[in-house]
């Protein structure tokens, strides 16, 4: 007998914190043939959640293609929220960043079939998951605990997409869905389609030995928000309270374009080779319009006081694509006892924003009076009737520029592994080598066109009566396809900005070399699992800096080693129990905004990257036990600790060292350490020994609760010494969790899901004075679902997403100061869905 296939025997299993999610995919599946849902499809989906997870050696969650279809997501985001440990950033209402464990999502990772993700964004190393449509996925996993032959590039998890592949299903498999959304914000309807396809192909002497797959998801959302928000423009030293200098009224309208498509070849030649291609494309296109009226007062304002105040009216215009491509070729050979597996990976990422309106600004002919505003968490602008009459406005300025962002990624990896027997105790032994470099390049243009009077225009080509396309809610909108028509004429060379267009072009590169090798032993009931993994980084970075007017080449190179132990054990208590210990390290590197290699100084202020940041380590424990409790039954307990070295935080360098005499010097800084300690519980259950009809019961509930203190510290020129104070790391929810309520028959699934996330610390504001700092409130989302079959492949289904309006809030020290303030609508659903396996 095998090695591999005793280790299966003994009954070592995975985590069972995916459990709460994988009754969804075992109840998914009772909608893809109703007549066989109790023989086949539950089961079926059962056990292929639980198979993925016995063969994982790490706590691990899973989500399967199936199940993401019973749930309202519309991404790969969206569907990994209803994960234990798992809460989502959002974009204008859609789940966009993944946080793991209350971490940041540039403290994770993403791979898509065994290759690493790159960025499109210029300043983040956090893959935005929206733009991965969720039908381009067959599974989604987090891995919490990072064995020595996986990356050792995530503080919270590795989110690892697995795309279709021909082998996922014995027989022809298609799927066809389209649907129509609508958003109650905008009273806009939205199409949306998308296909998968496989089949499995005779190939020389084999049978079946070659399958090939395919994916396609299209979608065009229009969609909108309105906001209200200060920029936390709060006076908080007056006597008299807390007092406003400015805020500001926006209205977005958007539409977001979806293109996915996936083709990926799988050939078996014989028993014991394995190869493959797999590839991915995702295309994603965001047109904004943003209209804003500005307001700020003449002096700082009580709510309810009135006076004089500023008005001015502000359009953004532009468009930006997103793409990511991923190629993967590998393969894997059994010789004996020993199996080799070889990978080359190549991802890209860019981000193309194209000529456009990043901002114009139209100033008031003069004060507007009786102006105020009726509420600190949500400001209510009262003013006079004036501001919202055009002809009152003045054109000031137009910004254009573009931008692209390229970050691409390649790796080559070979891995062997051997199993043999030590001491009569079934073994094996693991090592391997992987190679990759990593590039970001960013290249943006900028052109400011003001003093527009110099340039022949009279006031009344100014005047914002001119360039108005309707009656919006902020008054008259602007039209920024006529402020370019006006500016199509001028010169573009007469207003390049040549200062914000070189400071902000760099080349980041970042090479990897790394090496492990570790064992596992299995003795009685216990698993041990011991490693090293070794990872050398060599980074360079090449900008350009502006001292006092002058332009100065920069270079930067900074080189670091890691050797990185780990420790892993399973004992299974009994058939349906077993505890996970976990004891390993991990390193993640700066974002790229914070590694920025450009600079500004002028006289006695200054602004900078920091390419020579440590990069951040990490040690992690993780204790936890589980439980099985029949075929869709679990329940697990997980206690983890991260102590980590060296995180990165906004940092004012003024008053000390080379900047000793500068008034202002902001960059970024490394703390000395922090503290993340934490608990997850998750619970699932379906009632299938009820009486009818609450057999078709399905309950899941997770819970994450997290803390973490971190010391950050500042010179302070009132005392002339540094001054420290703790926070929590940004970006980490003390809690967040999901309840997820289903019932199913042979016809019908219905679901109600809801996902929470408690506040956050989202950026500091001044180290000196915890006032200012920048707090996004908590959040709790209610969706809900229903499919049912017309026939054995042909369903309908309607969704409803965000019921209850949830708003984003983020307020400024305290809730009662907004930050930001925008509501988004609810969106809802319906459609048709063909299935055939």
């Amino acid at each position: 007998m095998s090695v591999s296939k005793s280790l299966y025997l003994a009954g070592f299993r995975c985590s069972a914190l995916a459990l709460s999610v994988a009754f969804s995919a075992q109840a998914s599946a009772a909608g893809a043939t109703p007549e066989v849902v109790n023989v086949i499809g539950q089961g079926a989906q059962l056990e292929q959640a639980l198979q993925d997870q016995r063969m994982s050696d790490s706590v691990e969650s899973v989500v399967h293609a199936d199940a993401i279809g019973q749930l309202p997501d519309d991404n790969a985001a969206e569907a990994l929220q209803r994960v234990p440990g798992v809460s989502v950033e959002r974009d204008q209402g859609e789940g966009r960043f993944v946080r793991v464990r209350g971490l940041g999502a540039d403290l994770n990772s993403v791979t898509i079939n065994g290759t690493l993700v790159p960025a499109p964004e210029d300043d983040r190393r956090a893959v935005a998951l929206d733009v991965l449509p969720s039908e381009l996925v067959q599974s989604l996993s987090v891995v919490k605990t990072l064995t020595p032959d996986m990356d050792a590039n995530s503080l919270g998890g590795t989110v690892e997409v697995e795309s279709l592949s021909g082998f996922d299903h014995p027989d022809t498999f298609y799927s066809l869905s389209s649907e129509a959304s609508y958003n109650d914000n905008t009273g806009k309807t939205s199409p949306k389609v998308s296909g998968a396809i496989s089949n499995r192909f005779s190939v020389g002497q084999g049978i079946d030995n070659f399958a090939v797959a395919a994916a396609l998801s299209w979608e065009d959302r229009t969609f909108g928000s309105d906001n209200v928000e200060t920029g936390g423009a709060w006076d908080f030293d007056d006597a008299s309270g807390a007092r406003l200098e400015e805020l500001e009224e926006r209205r977005y309208d958007i539409s977001r374009k979806r293109l996915g498509a996936g083709l990926n070849f799988d050939f078996r030649p014989d028993e014991d080779t394995d190869l493959y291609l797999r590839t991915l494309y995702s295309r994603y296109k965001d047109t904004e319009t943003r209209q804003a009226n500005v307001i700020e007062f003449a002096d700082a304002q009580l709510p309810g006081e009135r006076g004089d105040a500023e008005g001015t009216r502000e359009v953004k215009d532009r468009s930006e694509t997103q793409e990511i491509k991923s190629f993967v070729l590998g393969g894997e050979r059994r010789i004996g006892d020993w199996t080799l597996s070889s990978q080359y990976g190549y991802s890209e990422a860019s981000e193309d924003s194209p000529l456009h309106i990043p901002g114009s600004k139209f100033v008031g002919n003069s004060d507007f009076s009786d102006a105020g505003y009726d509420s600190s968490r949500e400001p209510n602008v009262k003013i006079s009737d004036a501001v919202y009459q055009a002809g009152n406005f003045t054109l000031d300025e137009i910004e254009r520029e573009k931008q692209l962002t390229t970050d691409t990624e390649q790796n080559i990896r070979i891995d062997l592994t051997r199993d043999y027997y030590w001491q009569d105790l079934a073994s094996q032994v693991k090592f391997g080598t992987k190679f990759s470099t990593r590039t970001k390049d960013n290249d943006l243009e900028v052109w400011a066109y003001e003093d527009l009077t110099n340039a022949g225009f009279t006031i009344d080509q100014l005047n914002l009566a001119n360039f108005v396309n309707g009656n919006g809610k902020l008054g008259p909108e602007i039209d920024a396809g006529a402020l370019e028509q006006l500016i199509a004429g001028l010169n573009p060379a007469d207003f390049y900005d040549a200062e914000q267009s070189r400071i902000n072009d760099f080349s980041i590169e970042e090479n990897i070399n790394a090496a492990y090798i570790m064992n596992t032993v299995d003795i009685d009931d216990l698993r041990i699992i011991a490693g090293l993994r070794y990872e050398g980084t060599r980074l360079k970075a090449k900008g350009t800096g502006i001292n006092d007017g002058s332009f100065e080449a920069v270079n930067e190179r900074n080189d670091y080693h890691h050797w990185l132990p780990g420790l892993h054990a399973i004992y299974q208590l009994n058939d349906s129990s077993q505890l996970r210990a976990a004891w390993t390290n991990t390193v993640v590197r700066p974002t790229f905004g914070q590694l920025f290699p450009g600079f500004v100084i002028d006289g006695d202020e200054a602004e900078f990257g920091n390419p020579q940041l440590d990069v951040l380590e990490s040690s992690n424990f993780d204790l936890g036990i589980e439980h099985y409790m029949g075929k869709a039954g679990a329940v697990s307990a997980f206690v983890f600790y991260k102590n980590i070295e060296n995180f990165v935080y906004s940092a004012d360098l003024a008053g000390t060292g080379e900047y000793a005499a500068f008034a202002e010097a902001k960059t970024y800084a490394n703390g000395d350490k922090a503290d993340v300690y934490g608990l997850e519980l998750a619970y699932s259950q379906q009632f299938e020994w009820l009486p009818a009809p609450w057999n078709g019961l399905l309950l899941s509930a997770n819970g994450t609760f997290t803390r973490s203190d971190a010391d950050i510290e500042q010179f302070n020129p009132d005392t002339g010494n540094m001054t420290s104070r703790s926070i929590s790391l940004p970006g980490q929810s003390d809690t967040s969790g999901n309840l997820t309520l289903g019932w199913e028959n042979d016809r019908m699934s219905l679901r109600v899901a809801t996902n929470y996330q408690s506040d956050y610390l989202d950026e500091v504001g001044n180290v000196l004075d915890k006032r200012y700092d920048t707090h996004v409130d908590d959040q709790f989302f209610v969706d809900i679902s229903a499919h049912y079959f017309l026939t054995k492949q042909l369903q309908v289904f309607v969704e409803a997403q965000n019921i209850t309006d949830e708003s984003y809030y983020a307020y400024t020290g305290d809730r009662s100061f907004n930050a930001q303030y925008e509501e988004y609508g609810p969106t809802y659903k319906v459609g048709l869905s063909l299935t055939h396996f």
